[in-house]
Formats: structure tokens, C-alpha cells, sequence
């Protein structure tokens, strides 16, 4: 039976040295006026949609027009902000863990990320990580974290053409958004440890 394994992105594989904050605080900036947009949101596994929703809401923003015209400027700040980000990296033993379980015949490698699938791959990309992944859900597939799992799980099944028990899909996180959002679409959960929270938080 094949095993389908889930990692989150931004603080589970690779901390991009706040090139996506700021990148999404220029692209409000540039096109509305909006300074500090991200102030007093608690990003962590939220998803791009809800965040850039949530900075609409809170300014006033009639986001049913903007959203989109806001995501295209992102993304084009996002590259530019990953390429010169100083202080970008994968965080230590993650291409051991994805090279080691791409060699697995059993192991299938994606993504359940709040990242924009776009965005997502500019960021593995300049890690030099897209190699190993083959599929995901995204926060472009869907806002809340729980529904993209469930869709990077719906893909996986037609990819490996079999249906995936809550055994054999494992999801890979470092908040505990990531890891309740895990145990709602019946996956088993790894909580790392590798954010600012700890073991006893992310299981709690």
C-alpha cells in the first residue's frame, strides 16, 4: 500500500526570511495605500486567501474586485522578494527526509500548503526542493486548511489510483493549525517542532 506524506512549506521545509510578509505588505502598499497591512494578524497556518481577505476587511476594501489584481501583484514581489531574501533557507535535514523518501517505492511526496500554488513553487524553486513533490492543495485550491488537505488527498488517490485511509496519509506540520486541520480531514499528524511552537503546544 502506498503512503501519500504532506509537508507544509513556510516553517516545516524552509523559513524564507519574511520574503512572503513582505511582499504581500508591498503589494497592498503599492496598489492601495495600505502601510503595515499585516500588523496585529496572526499569520500562522492561515492560508494566502484568508490573510489577504482579512487585510480587505479591515481596511474596507471591496475585495470581490481586488482580490485578484492583488494575488498577480504578490506573486511578481513574492519572486523578486525570494530571489534577494538574505536570509533564505531549508531548514536543516529536509533534503535528507525528501531524498530519503523519494528512494522509497511506496512513498508519494506533496505539498498541503496555505501558500498560493504559484507562490508555492517560487519558494521551492529557489530551495531547489520542486523536484520532489508531485502534487498538493493549496490555498488556492481552498481557504480553509482542512478543505486543501482534503483536496491534496482526493489528488493523491487519482495519482496512485487507490483510496488513502487515514494510515496511510501522513501530514507534516509546525502550528497547530496545521496539525488540527490534519486530524479534521482523518490524516495521522507529525507535529516538527521547527516553528515557535513546541511539541506540547502542537499536540495540545
Amino acid at each position: 500500500m502506498k503512503k501519500l506524506f504532506l509537508f507544509d512549506l513556510d516553517g516545516t521545509l524552509l523559513n524564507t526570511g519574511g520574503a512572503g510578509s513582505r511582499a504581500l505588505g508591498r503589494a497592498f502598499s503599492d496598489l492601495y495605500g495600505i502601510e503595515n497591512s499585516l500588523n496585529g494578524i496572526v499569520l500562522d497556518g492561515r492560508t494566502d486567501p484568508w490573510i489577504i481577505r482579512e487585510v480587505f476587511r479591515r481596511h474596507g476594501k471591496q475585495e470581490k474586485n481586488d482580490f485578484q489584481q492583488l494575488v498577480e501583484k504578490y506573486l511578481l514581489l513574492l519572486a523578486q522578494e525570494v530571489q534577494s531574501s538574505l536570509n533564505f533557507h531549508v531548514l536543516p535535514g529536509i533534503k535528507q527526509i525528501l531524498k530519503g523518501l523519494s528512494e522509497q517505492a511506496d512513498a508519494l511526496i506533496g505539498l498541503a500548503t496555505g501558500n498560493i500554488e504559484q507562490g508555492a513553487w517560487i519558494k521551492l524553486k529557489r530551495a531547489s526542493l520542486n523536484p520532489f513533490f508531485r502534487l498538493g492543495g493549496y490555498g488556492s485550491d481552498a481557504e480553509d486548511r482542512t478543505k486543501l488537505i482534503r483536496i491534496a488527498v482526493r489528488r493523491g488517490e487519482e495519482m496512485l489510483k487507490q483510496s488513502l485511509g487515514k494510515e496511510d496519509v501522513y501530514v507534516i506540520g509546525d502550528t497547530p493549525r496545521d496539525i488540527r486541520s490534519g486530524n479534521e480531514a482523518q490524516t495521522t499528524t507529525v507535529a516538527v517542532a521547527t516553528g515557535r511552537y513546541s511539541i506540547e503546544e502542537l499536540c495540545s
